[in-house]
């Protein structure tokens, strides 16, 4: 069944579900009405008349209660009901792209001096990662930014590429990881959450024997108290501990009230990893997360439930009988040692559980695009390098009813694509689209494309460039320190694909012929393989100074009845019309 005729009958499916639950909602809310009118009636006939046995009353009362705890189960499966619907809601609005200004955008994730991230639109309304991001946790959103910011090994992405093709039609795991939590994301806070697992507060060595022993000892002391009389030994260990409660009191307060913080982190956690603990997988690095969700051989889930017991006693501790007993027993100290055992046998685990969470999730992300997109195909890697050959690539943020795609091929004979054009004629968005493949296959992702064929490479761009007020930076100074940084990036040992925009636009033609023509020099010296485009038809001879290492290709337009027309059709060679006088013309600019 094709993705989108699945999520239509799945949604349906969900809205009736949600639709019985909110009748039987409204039922159910006559009818407590009517059992507390009878219970009061009832109570009335007995108590007040004396009219009734009391069973009338007890029965009423019963089926009152009995009716509330089915209400509040019956609301709670109308919620999940409501929420189901809401992922298949979002999951239409993705496939018929009205997904924009409607996800988590990421733009805490955006760094204006990344080597790419700006002039790719990874992030921002309409970015990529908006489209990407179905992940419930920071965790998840913070691991699949960091993936399509940095590319992996080339072993790293073939091991994500078969733990998507085995996540990718696991919908029913997506939707319940979706139902987890109450908002758009859950509150999992990592980093606080790390803090408190992987902190300690030693209480002295001598104190873990000694509070066990002193609560039996006074525990002895009262009886002996109620025996003979004899209260001495028992006012004395109560001073004891009194004064050892006092000592220490500020590490338990800290200890209780961290604990129970975190805990309602760890409840949502410990619901994900229930979830991701009962799935099976194949994928070798499906496997090893799934190890990951453990903690000495214990499921992270099941030991989060022994700290929900600790916790149970910390809350118990508001309770009245209880502060009475907190000195005799020493209650709150022995809670306080129960947290710091919890921490010192399963802290350094929480901080795995966290990443592997988040891995999954960024895999469950990836491959929720793939099923979305069945057309997308995952690209074949190759050692022989360096190599980019694609039929029919497409660019992924444009709908595909009016995405145009090309055929490119860059490999060790053609390093570099030289772009002439127009404005407007698709050269930005041919290098746009050529980079955002390149990220989400690097990433381990399917690509827009028929066929893509590359060896692993880093992406280096310079596309959306401009001169900074605030840095006192021009265009210029601009965009040659990203060329610096794009030059840098040699150091990784990765070859660079890189795409440069209108290269070194901001100085005089003679400057710019003779840098231009360096720079592409040395980049293909380097073994870098890239795309440049220009206005500046000069700019086409450098392929003479380079014969055989750069291919002049261009975008043309047309102009028909006043109007200018694009095909953004790549085509080979330098552009032969210029069209940019004939433009002032039909803008009214008599040249």
């Amino acid at each position: 069944m094709a993705p989108h005729e699945e999520y239509v009958q799945r949604l349906k499916s969900r809205e009736a579900r949600a639709a019985r639950y909110h009748g039987l909602h409204l039922r159910l809310g006559y009818l407590k009405l009517l059992l507390l009118g009878a219970g009061l009636l009832f109570a009335w006939l007995d108590f007040g008349r004396g009219v009734l046995p009391a069973w009338p009353f007890a029965v009423a009362a019963a089926l009152f209660v009995a009716a509330s705890v089915y209400h509040s189960r019956l609301l709670r499966n109308q919620a999940l009901a409501e929420r189901s619907a809401l992922f298949y809601r979002q999951g239409l609005a993705r496939l018929e792209d009205r997904w924009r200004g409607h996800g988590s955008k990421g733009e805490r994730f955006q760094n204006p001096h990344h080597v790419y991230a700006s002039d790719l639109d990874l992030f921002g309304p309409g970015g990529l990662f908006e489209l990407l991001a179905t992940a419930r946790t920071r965790m998840g959103e913070q691991t699949l930014a960091r993936w399509l910011l940095s590319p992996a090994s080339l072993p790293e992405v073939l091991g994500r590429q078969q733990a998507l093709k085995e996540l990718r039609d696991r919908l029913d795991l997506r939707e319940e990881i979706f139902l987890i939590g109450t908002g758009d994301r859950t509150g999992v806070h990592s980093r606080t959450l790390r803090q408190w697992a992987e902190s300690r507060c030693d209480f002295p060595p001598w104190l873990r024997v000694v509070a066990p022993l002193l609560a039996l000892l006074v525990v002895a002391s009262a009886v002996l108290w109620t025996k003979t009389g004899f209260a001495a030994p028992a006012v004395s260990l109560l001073a004891i501990e009194g004064a050892i409660l006092y000592r220490y009191r500020q590490p338990i307060e800290r200890i209780l009230h961290e604990t129970e913080q975190a805990f309602e982190d760890l409840g949502l956690l410990s619901s994900l990893l229930a979830r991701l603990e009962s799935e099976r997988f194949g994928s070798e690095r499906l496997k090893q997360l799934s190890g990951e969700l453990e903690s000495h051989h214990v499921p992270g889930s099941r030991a989060i439930r022994r700290l929900e017991t600790i916790v149970d006693f910390i809350r118990s501790s508001d309770n009245l009988l209880v502060r009475v007993l907190n000195l005799p027993l020493l209650y709150s100290l022995q809670v306080a040692f129960a947290a710091e055992a919890w921490r010192r046998e399963h802290g350094q685990a929480v901080r795995r559980w966290l990443k592997a969470i988040g891995e999954i999730e960024a895999l469950l992300a990836l491959a929720n695009y793939s099923y979305e997109h069945p057309e997308d195909i995952f690209p074949e890697f190759t050692v022989e390098g360096p190599r980019f050959i694609a039929e029919d690539l497409g660019h992924p943020l444009i709908p595909a009813a009016t995405c145009v795609s090309n055929n490119l091929s860059l490999d060790a004979e053609t390093r570099v694509l030289f772009i002439s054009g127009s404005n407007m004629s698709g050269k930005s968005t041919l290098l746009r689209a050529v980079g955002a493949n390149v990220v989400l296959a690097m990433a381990g992702g399917p690509v827009r494309a028929r066929r893509l064929q590359l060896a692993a490479v880093q992406v280096g761009a310079s596309v959306r460039i401009n001169d900074s007020l605030q840095e006192g930076s021009s265009r210029f100074q601009a965009e040659i320190t990203r060329l610096r940084q794009i030059f840098d990036l040699a150091v990784r040992g990765m070859p660079v694909l890189f795409l440069l925009d209108e290269l070194l636009q901001g100085t005089n033609s003679k400057d710019r012929r003779i840098g231009a023509e360096g720079i592409l020099r040395a980049l293909v010296e380097r073994n870098d393989i890239g795309l440049v485009t220009t206005h500046d038809l000069a700019l086409t001879e450098i392929a003479d100074a380079l014969p055989g290492k750069l291919k002049n290709v261009h975008f043309q337009e047309e102009i028909e009845q006043g109007v200018m027309r694009f095909d953004y059709r790549l085509r080979p060679g330098v552009v032969e019309k210029s069209n940019g006088l004939e433009l002032m013309r039909l803008m009214g600019l008599d040249v």
